[in-house]
């Protein structure tokens, strides 16, 4: 494997670009009608596509995805510095909180929350690094 990309199906394009710009403090490298990306790591990006685009693909294959919209489908778990900062970035942003900054048994401080289409979040950082 060289590179990954994670895909999340977005209800507004423009919206989850806004929102994951703040909390990422990011700007996208690639933001056409259809995608948005965000480099996350050197060989790892977070990308944004349009229910109705992925739609389009799936045809009557699967469920439309937003008949999905709030319901948990994956989970984002980002290890960050500065902890806090990010979660007060996305909470400000409009992220709604699941679970607040907390150590957790498997020795990350952890805190949850959920982005405008309900896919969760996790900002994470060792406890002892």
């Amino acid at each position: 494997m060289n590179a990954i990309q994670f895909i999340l199906y977005v209800s507004n394009q423009q919206a989850s670009k806004t929102f994951y710009s703040h909390i990422l403090n990011l700007e996208p490298v690639l933001d056409v009608p259809g995608m948005t990306e965000f480099q996350l790591t050197e060989n790892c990006k977070l990308g944004l596509m349009p229910e109705n685009g992925i739609a389009k693909i799936l045809a009557d294959k699967t469920p439309h995805p937003a008949s999905g919209n709030g319901i948990p489908r994956c989970e984002l778990y980002l290890s960050v510095t500065k902890i806090e900062c990010y979660f007060s970035r996305a909470i400000a942003s409009g992220a709604k909180i699941i679970s607040e900054v907390a150590p957790r048994d498997w020795g990350d401080k952890v805190g949850y929350i959920s982005d405008p289409d309900g896919h969760v979040i996790a900002f994470a950082e060792r406890i002892n690094s």
